[in-house]
Formats: C-alpha cells, structure tokens, sequence
C-alpha cells in the first residue's frame, strides 16, 4: 500500500530531507495491485502518488504536485492517511494554507493563488475523511486554520472557492455524527461563520453550511447550544427565514430540503416551535415552491413534518 511504502521511508535517514536526496530512494515492491471505486489500483499509480509527494518537497514543483496529488485524489483510499503519516507533509499543507492568510484582508487574492490552496485544501479533506486520521486531524486542532477563509466576504470566485473548499473540510469531519467533533466546532466558535455563509455565501456555499449546520443541532450538545440562548436562537431563525426568502427569485431543492431539515429539529425546542409559529416565513406556507413540491416526494414530506410538528 501507499500508505506501508511511505511509513517505511519516513523511518529511513534522509528519506525526506531535500527533494535531490529523496529521489533516491528505492522503488516499491510487490505486484499487486488493489482496487479502489471498481478500478485496480496498480503498483504504477501507487508510485506515481508517492513521487507526487515526494515533489512536495521542492518549491519549484510543488504547485504541479498539488494540483495533481488532487487530480487523483480518489485513487488510493489509503491517500490520507500517507499525507498524514509521512514527515513534514502535512507541514507544508499549513504552510501553504498559512501563506494567504495576508492576502485575505484587504483583498488581494489571485485565482492562481486561490486554486493552490483549494488543492492543499482537498488534500486535507482527505485526511478529515478517513477514519485512522479524522479524531488526529481535530485533535491538533487543524479545522481552525481555515477559519480565517471562511471570514472573508468578498464574492469573487477566489474568496468563494477557498471558502467552498474549506466548508468541504468541516462537512467530511462532521458527516460522521460524533459528537466529540461537533463539540470541537461549538467549543471554538464556528457557528457564527457557518451562519454568515448560510446567509450571504453563494448558492453551493450556503447547501454545504447548512448541512454543516442541521448536523450541529441534531447531535444534543449542538442543539442545546443554539437553543439554550433566546438571542442565538432568534438569530438562527431569522437567518433560516433569510435563506428561504433569498431563494424566491432563484430556488434550490438542495438547499429548500436542508433549511427544511434544521426548521424540523429546531421545532423540537418550544421556544423556537413559538416563534416559527409566528415568524416562519410565508414561502414555506403557500405556494411560492410549488414546483419544488410538485418535482420532489421527498420534499413534500419533510413540509409536511415541518407544518405538522408546528400546528
């Protein structure tokens, strides 16, 4: 595995230190090959990726290594956990994250430069993504790197891609329900920047933050945390409203079953069933999605439950 060959060379003296020296090291033994997503995984494409990585080590290089280590992101389930594992990798995937960090405020971010860091950025999605690496990942506190991206305002491309990107990160560490990981995500603050993109972020931005969001508040300490607070909770609703209304002139079935979905759990609080009651928009009410209902059995269902668990 990819994995088995790079843990083996970070232990060999000199396997990472400059790239000249760690082009010599020896080729990968064996024949046999593994599958991954119905395709066999070749002994050639696992060296391939090693060599990527290896490449990382070079400043010239390292931009094309980026980009293809995230080409062929899905080629080998064991990725992750090589980036993780093998010495200084992950290192460089902060630095190159880090390195933007002046350019975020005042705006001066290049699209060359962004599409860097969204592949550094996929690559540790990967990372958040397995289960060996997910709790480590956390553990050293990582999530919180991109925090600064998910600040930005500006709607470029650029700022949108990085903020997409690094939402990506934060969905593949909370789809797995647990509840230590969103107790991370509580404890450190995200909520507040996950709300601001589910209110003014681009349409892909805004389904990926609230899904982020609806699995805050299905596990019991998130819920309890947005729910606990009058002034949060009020927050929460007014932004959930906004979202819905955002979509009358451009409507999304992603996006409408989402918001939906977080309504329904929030509604299993009473001070949040009282005021959805009261101020819920009216979008959801009369026919303003109709179309949306008509095309989606799903969706009907989950309006359903909604206006059923708020008569």
């Amino acid at each position: 595995m990819l994995y088995a060959r790079l843990n083996s060379s970070a232990n060999t003296p000199g396997a990472y230190g400059a790239a000249p020296g760690a082009g010599n090291m020896g080729a990968a033994g064996g024949h046999a090959g593994s599958n991954v997503g119905g395709q066999t995984m070749t002994d050639g494409d696992s060296e391939a990726l090693y060599q990527l990585m290896v490449e990382l080590f070079s400043a010239t290089n390292r931009e094309q290594a980026l980009a293809e280590l995230s080409r062929r992101r899905d080629q080998n389930p064991d990725l992750g956990v090589a980036l993780w594992n093998a010495y200084g990798v992950m290192t460089i995937l902060y630095q190159e994250i880090i390195a933007i960090y002046p350019l975020l405020n005042p705006p001066a971010l290049t699209m060359p430069v962004s599409n860097r860091v969204c592949n550094s950025l996929a690559l540790l999605q990967l990372v958040a993504t397995h289960e060996q690496t997910r709790m480590q990942l956390l553990k050293a506190n990582v999530p919180q790197l991109l925090y600064p991206f998910l600040s930005t305002t500006s709607k470029a491309k650029q700022y949108d891609n990085l903020r997409l990107t690094s939402l990506g990160v934060i969905g593949a560490l909370v789809k797995y329900d647990s509840h230590e990981v969103i107790s991370f995500f509580v404890a450190t603050e995200f909520l507040p920047l996950c709300l601001k993109i589910m209110d003014i972020g681009s349409e892909l931005c805004k389904v990926v933050a609230t899904f982020i969001f609806q699995k805050i508040i299905l596990d019991d300490g998130g819920f309890h945390y947005v729910t606990s607070h009058p002034k949060r909770l009020h927050t929460v609703l007014v932004i959930l409203n906004n979202v819905v209304n955002q979509m009358v002139a451009m409507p999304s079935g992603r996006l409408l079953k989402s918001v939906t979905k977080c309504l329904i759990r929030l509604a299993d609080n009473q001070k949040a069933k009282e005021e959805m009651r009261e101020g819920m928009s009216e979008h959801l009410r009369d026919s303003t999605f109709a179309h949306v209902l008509a095309e989606d059995v799903s969706y009907r269902r989950l309006i359903y439950q909604l206006l059923v668990k708020l008569a």
